[in-house]
């Protein structure tokens, strides 16, 4: 009976991807919108990650952890950028996106226009949904938090950031959008660089950010459709506007 209970609900959950996915086909398809489903994530990066630690140790008055080592570290190696885990990898930047799909799986869509479909988004936080978007010869990454900011009021944070430096990051503009019901909610911004950490734009709150009840009004069934666009261009503001 245990091993029926657990095929089952294997197969349930495989339908119920499989719903979602079509669904979505069937919404964006006439506005030929590549669509990605993404499921949830528990996030399991509790242990203070390593930019975290540095600033903690310097505010402090103490060093980096790296400065306590006697051989030199390479100023042009890059931490792990996956908000998930506490990954002690680091390597050069070109390595990122390949570390990212290999090591933790994280998908990656191409196109100009794309739809990101978040799924289960009633499950308790932190939960993370995580994709890779190719587009105009760079990679982003588009992260979507489920965070507790406030104890017992959970929001929503959406942000796209580039794999890249902060340099190449200022040449593009991301937009964000929700629209459902006859309500649409926009955010535009120049994207951060993956080098900044993602735990930082989301606590200075750079970020497109939905309360639950907001949230709620355009998601669909559990589901909350994101559609993003990037484009090439020097404005450095960012807004949000319903």
């Amino acid at each position: 009976m245990l091993f029926f209970t657990q095929c089952f609900g294997a197969v349930l959950d495989l339908i119920h991807l499989r719903f979602q996915h079509y669904k979505a086909k069937r919404v964006f398809s006439a506005a030929g919108q590549l669509v990605c489903v993404v499921n949830p994530t528990h996030s399991l990066k509790y242990a203070p990650t390593r930019c975290a630690a540095a600033q903690t140790s310097t505010e402090q008055g103490g060093l980096p952890p790296c400065h306590h080592h006697e051989a030199v570290h390479d100023p042009q190696l890059v931490p792990c950028t996956c908000p998930l885990f506490s990954c002690p990898w680091e390597g050069h930047l070109e390595v990122v996106v390949s570390h990212l799909r290999q090591t933790h799986r994280i998908n990656i869509l191409q196109g100009a226009e794309i739809v990101f479909l978040a799924t289960d988004m009633h499950l308790p936080a932190p939960t993370d949904w995580i994709i890779m978007h190719s587009c105009l010869g760079h990679q982003f990454l588009l992260v979507l938090r489920k965070q507790e900011k406030y104890e017992g009021h959970p929001q929503f944070f959406a942000t796209m950031m580039l794999i890249g430096t902060p340099t190449q990051a200022d040449n593009f503009t991301y937009r964000l959008e929700l629209n459902r019901n006859q309500r649409r909610l926009k955010w535009e911004a120049t994207p951060r660089s993956v080098l900044e950490c993602v735990d930082s734009v989301i606590s200075d709150g750079d970020c497109l950010v939905l309360n639950t009840s907001l949230a709620q009004l355009f998601s669909d069934n559990g589901s909350l459709a994101i559609g993003i666009a990037i484009s090439t261009s020097k404005v450095h503001n960012g807004e949000a506007e319903m």
